[in-house]
C-alpha cells in the first residue's frame, strides 16, 4: 500500500480537525427570466451559467442548493436553464435540492423542477404551469395622430401581432397554436419530474398558482422549509454552504462602460423600463 503522508498528518489531528465538513454550494437565481437591460442582465443561461458550473465544479460537494425567487419569463431561457442544470447534475452525480422563496411561478417553477427535491415556505406561492402572450393594440392612437403604417413583408405571417394593426383572428389562431405547444411541453416535464403529482389535472395544469401549503398537498413540492434549516437538518450542524454569486457588473460599473454622448441616459431609461416590466411580473402574484 502506498505511503500518503496527508493521511498520516491526518491521523494524528484532533478529530474535529481531522473531519471533512459536507460542503452543499448554493445558487441564488433571482429575477425575471429573459429580462434583459444594459443595466441588469436577467435571468438567463448566459447570466448563470458560470454560477452553476462553478458550484457543480467544486470538489467533494454532498449536493447543490439552488435558492428560486422568480415569477417566470421566457420559456426557452427557462428550459435551457432547466437542461444545464440536470446536465451538471449528472456530470457531478450529486443531488440538486431547490428552495422556492416568494415565488416560483411559470418558468420559476420549471427551473424548481430541475431538482430532485423542491422546498418552500408554506407561504411561497409555486407552479403557474402555463403559457401567457400580452402586448397591446395601439391602431386607435396612431389614428388620432395621423400616422400610417406601412408595412411591406416577404411572408404571410411576418407582420403577425403587428400592435399597429387590427388584429387578425388568423394571427391569434396561429399564437394559440404555438402556446399549446409550449404549454404540453411544459406539462411533460412536470409529468417527468414529479411523479407523486396529486389532483385533478386540469386544475394543476390550468395556469394557477398555489401556495407552498396547497402545492405540497399536490405533489408540487415535497416539503417546508429554507435552505439553512433543510440542509443543516439532511447533512449535519457542520455543512458548509458557500454561496457562489452571478457575475453581474454593478449599475455603475455598466453606465461608465457605456461612454457615448447620451448611452448613459438612454441606459438608465431602458433600466427602468426593465426594472417596471419586471415589478409587474411580480406583482401580478401580489409580491
Amino acid at each position: 500500500m502506498p505511503f500518503r503522508p496527508f493521511d498520516a498528518l491526518r491521523a494524528l489531528l484532533p478529530e474535529r480537525w481531522a473531519r471533512r465538513h459536507p460542503v452543499v454550494p448554493v445558487v441564488r437565481l433571482s429575477g425575471a427570466i429573459g429580462a434583459v437591460s444594459p443595466l441588469r442582465a436577467g435571468l438567463s443561461l448566459g447570466a448563470c451559467a458560470p454560477a452553476l458550473e462553478r458550484a457543480f465544479g467544486m470538489k467533494g460537494i454532498r449536493a447543490v442548493a439552488i435558492v428560486i425567487n422568480s415569477p417566470g419569463g421566457s420559456a426557452a431561457q427557462s428550459h435551457l436553464i432547466f437542461r444545464r442544470i440536470r446536465a451538471l447534475a449528472a456530470e457531478a452525480e450529486v443531488p440538486v435540492l431547490a428552495f422556492v422563496e416568494d415565488v416560483a411561478a411559470s418558468g420559476g417553477y420549471m427551473i424548481a423542477c430541475a431538482a430532485d427535491e423542491i422546498f418552500c415556505d408554506p407561504a411561497s406561492l409555486v407552479g403557474s404551469i402555463g403559457v401567457v402572450s400580452a402586448g397591446f393594440g395601439f391602431t386607435g392612437l396612431i389614428e388620432r395622430l395621423g400616422v400610417e403604417r406601412r408595412v411591406h413583408t416577404a411572408g404571410k405571417a411576418k407582420a403577425m401581432l403587428d400592435p399597429f394593426r387590427p388584429e387578425n383572428p388568423d394571427d391569434v389562431a396561429r399564437l394559440k397554436t404555438i402556446q399549446a405547444d409550449v404549454q404540453a411541453m411544459f406539462t411533460d416535464l412536470v409529468r417527468s419530474r414529479r411523479p407523486a403529482l396529486s389532483g385533478d389535472p386540469d386544475e394543476l395544469f390550468s395556469g394557477a398558482v398555489w401556495t407552498g401549503r396547497q402545492g405540497l398537498a399536490l405533489g408540487l413540492v415535497d416539503g417546508h422549509g429554507d435552505v439553512r434549516s433543510v440542509l443543516r437538518s439532511r447533512f449535519g450542524d457542520t455543512v458548509r454552504l458557500p454561496v457562489v454569486e452571478q457575475a453581474r457588473g454593478g449599475l455603475l460599473s455598466r453606465l461608465l462602460r457605456r461612454r457615448e454622448p447620451g448611452a448613459v441616459g438612454i441606459a438608465a431609461i431602458e433600466g427602468m423600463l426593465a426594472t417596471l416590466d419586471e415589478r409587474a411580473a411580480f406583482a401580478r402574484y401580489g409580491l
